[in-house]
């Protein structure tokens, strides 16, 4: 079980900002100057004083408090109301980003309060809008949803319309949350275009990184960087430290959510140097269990360890419970991997009473299968059924697929062990039923990612082309005013110019036509990976299911490794042009040992010349497997006994050859009209990435099926010249 990941989502700016992000610095220059010049004591100081607590909030707090403070001050001496009341919401703003929310509720509770007694709605809105915010931050999201909408109404009633975009901003974050994205994405687009007409760069931006969250959990990665790279470029023209920090950490999760580990990591660091972002402790938190997880996915669990109790310690300290439960769920999951599962079970319970109270779903049931994890673990399999079930129960109500199907898993496996094998059998079968829809649900997500990053390599295409035509156009209009020109000098400049056009043509056809032949490369590789299909793996499991339950230990652990190993061997090939040779041949048996799982229905052998070394050579993945499924699924047709095949590498002439050989029916044979089409495809493939593959590594690449009549023998062979790259020791 990895542990829970909790993204970063921006922080939202409870303020209603104006004017643009870079004239922020401007502002606070005049503002002190006024604050300098303006030495009568009233409303007009106070508002100033409070100004200034506004525009420092952000980036420097204890600045901002200070101004607050000032503010009440004067407000108490000239007895303004409206003064006081705004410093109580400034102070309630400036505790509630360093995460300090016992002060902060007291600060708005006695604004509300000040607020009320003169009768200001409109300032009473934003106090319920900050009130949201922070009950947010709490992971109150129904109470928090409650206060926007309350927000919303008063200022819709009063037709007060700067401040509707905050609160839609904030209602869609709610919805984001909870995994409602259409809904979320309806209400920051409205939340975007109010924001924009305003000119408004604060909230532009809290839109585009809010947006880039969701497009992150829609899958669609490219979109999504590039909301996070124009959030940061704002950020870093307007030097707002917050705002970088957000992106940095944004960004990061977005490297994560794609498995690239070392990126996610650098940008998680930047974040961290930032001084200014120590005072949101929230985020710093989120970082924590961020960096955390990765560590437990590269199986640095001590390293993991070390971070998760940061973020316990820092989430105790300021009182977080929502924080606080998913720092303890990942660092029961930590202990789980180093075998530490009574720690790991203390961890587990309390995060488990913290969700209990602020029932958010994801933290919620990811709390009662760590439990149940431990129990196991512990062999208190009675204590894990009861557990189990209750997890099973909120996954089918809140319909997450991941967690029924960890669910039912723990449920098989603990009636098992407890002997209940009908209910073991039941809960195996409806395992199998969420793992199949999450595989497909995981297929969809893979193929709407591929469609958006398709779509978009096509709008940067048209954008090259519109380019183009704009040059091609500048050009013409050039050539056509030289023409104009009898001097030697301008015919020249024309000269060196349309030179230059053309060379840029040819370059940009000839970068064209390369781009044109890498990508046949790589529709070809993802094409022949898909080999592995979810049939071969559901029927491996099925067998191995089989053997486990027929108690056939040995075998069952001997083709589980090599299921394991395939697996990975697959997943990490498949993100490679070249792989070693070795790693190859692993795959190749790995491949045959389990296609003959059920029984010993073949025998094969797979050898390689003296001459080869195959840590040293480097080929194309995926080349040698479609050819020994051909063999294994066509050539013993009727064949029963006496089922032999081979593998041979050999490296003659600076060749490298690969010989597929068995004594099937042959390649001739009538009963293979029926497979026909299948195997030309795959054969056809095969050639034409050959083809490609050998003109890109320079050297021969070529496939050749023969029937082995022609050797007076029986069955096929097939002979592969490999494309290869061969390191010097």
């Amino acid at each position: 079980m990895s542990p829970i990941n909790k993204y970063i989502l921006c922080l939202l700016s409870v303020l209603f900002f104006v004017g643009s992000m870079q004239a922020q610095n401007k502002k606070i220059d005049s503002l002190k100057k006024e604050l300098k010049t303006y030495i009568k004591h009233d409303t007009v100081r106070v508002k100033i004083l409070n100004h200034l607590a506004y525009y420092h909030y952000r980036n420097n707090p204890p600045q901002a408090i200070t101004y607050a403070e000032q503010a009440g001050e004067l407000a108490d001496e000239i007895q303004s109301v409206k003064g006081k009341a705004r410093s109580f919401y400034m102070k309630g703003i400036i505790y509630m980003e360093q995460a300090d929310f016992k002060v902060a509720i007291e600060n708005y509770e006695k604004a509300t309060k000040l607020y009320n007694s003169i009768n200001d709605i409109k300032s009473i809105a934003g106090c319920k809008n900050a009130l949201g915010v922070l009950y947010n931050y709490k992971g109150n999201s129904t109470l928090a949803l409650k206060y926007y909408k309350e927000a919303l109404a008063i200022d819709e009633k009063l037709s007060v319309k700067r401040n509707i975009p905050n609160y839609l901003y904030n209602i869609g974050d709610i919805y984001s949350d909870n995994g409602e994205y259409e809904k979320a994405l309806v209400n920051f687009k409205k939340a975007l275009t109010i924001f924009t007409k305003n000119n408004n760069e604060y909230g532009i931006l809290s839109c585009w990184n809010a947006m880039a969250i969701v497009y992150i959990e829609q899958g669609n990665y490219p979109l999504s960087l590039r909301y996070h790279n124009k959030s940061l470029d704002v950020a870093e023209k307007a030097k707002d430290s917050i705002g970088i920090f957000q992106s940095f950490s944004n960004i990061g999760n977005l490297y994560r959510k794609q498995e690239l580990y070392d990126k996610a990591l650098s940008f998680y660091n930047k974040a961290l140097t930032i001084h200014q972002a120590n005072y949101n402790t929230r985020n710093i938190i989120a970082i924590k269990n961020n960096i955390g997880s990765i560590y437990i996915n590269k199986k640095e669990f001590t390293k993991a360890i070390v971070y998760f109790k940061e973020s316990v310690n820092i989430s105790r300290k300021i009182k977080n419970n929502q924080d606080l439960a998913i720092s303890l769920i990942n660092l029961g999951y930590a202990y789980i991997e180093i075998k530490e599962n009574s720690k790991a079970l203390i961890y587990f319970q309390e995060a488990n009473e913290i969700t209990k109270i602020s029932q958010k779903k994801y933290d919620l049931i990811g709390s009662y299968l760590g439990i149940v994890n431990a129990y196991f673990n512990l062999n208190k399999y009675n204590l894990a059924l009861v557990k189990a079930e209750k997890a099973v129960e909120l996954a089918n109500k809140y319909k997450l697929l991941k967690h029924q199907r960890d669910a039912y898993k723990f449920l098989a496996n603990i009636n098992y062990k407890l002997g209940n094998h009908e209910k073991a059998f039941i809960s195996s079968q409806k395992f199998k039923i969420a793992n199949d829809s999450l595989f497909n649900k995981k297929n969809i997500e893979k193929i709407t990612q591929l469609e958006y990053e398709y779509k978009y390599k096509n709008e940067l295409a048209s954008a090259e082309k519109r380019e183009l035509r704009l040059t091609k156009t500048i050009n013409t209009k050039s050539r056509s005013l030289e023409r104009t020109q009898r001097n030697l000098l301008l015919g020249v400049i024309a000269f060196l110019i349309t030179t230059l056009v053309l060379g840029s043509i040819i370059f940009f056809l000839k970068l064209r036509n390369e781009k044109s032949k890498t990508q046949n490369i790589v529709i070809e590789q993802k094409l022949l990976r898909s080999q592995m299909t979810p049939h071969f793996i559901f029927n491996s499991l099925s067998v191995l299911q089989g053997m486990i339950l027929n108690k056939e230990e040995k075998t069952s652990v001997f083709y589980l490794s090599k299921f394991s190993k395939l697996l990975r061997i697959t997943l990490e090939n498949s993100r490679d042009k070249i792989v070693l040779l070795s790693q190859e041949l692993i795959a190749i048996e790995n491949y045959l040992a389990l296609q003959n799982l059920e029984n010993d229905s073949y025998e094969y052998t797979i050898s390689v010349a003296d001459v080869i070394d195959t840590s040293l050579f480097k080929i194309p993945p995926m080349l040698i497997q479609p050819f020994v499924e051909n063999a294994i699924e066509h050539a013993f047709v009727n064949q029963k006994e006496d089922r032999n095949l081979k593998v041979h590498l050999d490296y003659t002439n600076k060749e490298l050859i690969c010989t597929i050989i068995d004594n099937g029916i042959g390649i001739l044979a009538e009963n293979e009209k029926k497979e026909k089409n299948k195997k030309s495809l795959s054969t056809t493939i095969t050639s034409e990435r050959l083809k490609i593959l050998a003109k890109d590594f320079k050297m021969k690449g070529s496939v050749v099926i023969e029937d082995r009549q022609k050797y007076n023998a029986h069955g096929t062979i097939v002979t592969l010249s490999i494309p290869y790259i061969k390191e010097d020791v």
